[in-house]
């Protein structure tokens, strides 16, 4: 009998489509926390994060079941991409675009100690200052956009980035640092502040 959990994810969404719906459950179960984190980090509800990590797998399990998934070799990415669009897709309907990102700053906004234990005041600034950068992001080419989420929210290293989006660990360097310099001049542009005052 074959250990599931050894199978690659392509090989869980073959043997899924397959008939063996064993198989959707240890993918779900191996990239939960991963979706779960980064939806929750988006939207910091509770309900509404496990709402959207519930829509985004089921709208896996729909398009595995439909026979439409095409993106062989990048589940995590794929699941990620539409745990994302379902993010953007609530702020839009809210009229409030929340989508935060953590870009490659010389403090990491989301792993700073000096952000673990904030007062309201403290908290309400923080928030707003991942709204400005989530808003500044979202404006990137898709190609730089999708090494900053790949990097910092799927944390993969460059050399992964790049078979994932098959393209040269120089491009993928490149198009992150294309990425950082658009968003310090669009941050100069717009006097968006990241670190303390």
């Amino acid at each position: 009998m074959t250990d599931l959990n050894k199978l690659s994810d392509e090989e869980l969404v073959k043997s899924f489509v397959s008939g063996d719906k064993k198989c959707f459950d240890v993918l779900l179960e191996r990239h939960k926390q991963r979706i779960f984190s980064y939806i929750f980090m988006m939207v910091r509800k509770q309900e509404l994060a496990e709402d959207i990590f519930q829509d985004a797998f089921l709208k896996v399990h729909y398009t595995l079941t439909k026979g439409r998934y095409s993106e062989s070799g990048r589940f995590a990415s794929w699941v990620m991409r539409i745990a994302h669009n379902l993010i953007i897709d609530h702020f839009r309907r809210q009229k409030h675009f929340q989508v935060v990102y953590n870009g490659d700053y010389p403090k990491d906004l989301f792993n700073n100690p000096r952000y673990s234990d904030l007062n309201i005041e403290e908290t309400i600034v923080f928030e707003e200052k991942l709204r400005d950068v989530s808003a500044l992001i979202e404006l990137l080419p898709d190609n730089q956009r999708e090494v900053v989420v790949m990097r910092h929210y799927l944390g993969l290293s460059f050399k992964e980035i790049a078979e994932e989006t098959d393209v040269s660990i120089n491009t993928a360097l490149g198009r992150m640092r294309y990425a950082l310099i658009n968003l310090r001049r669009m941050m100069e542009e717009r006097s968006v502040r990241v670190t303390a005052s």
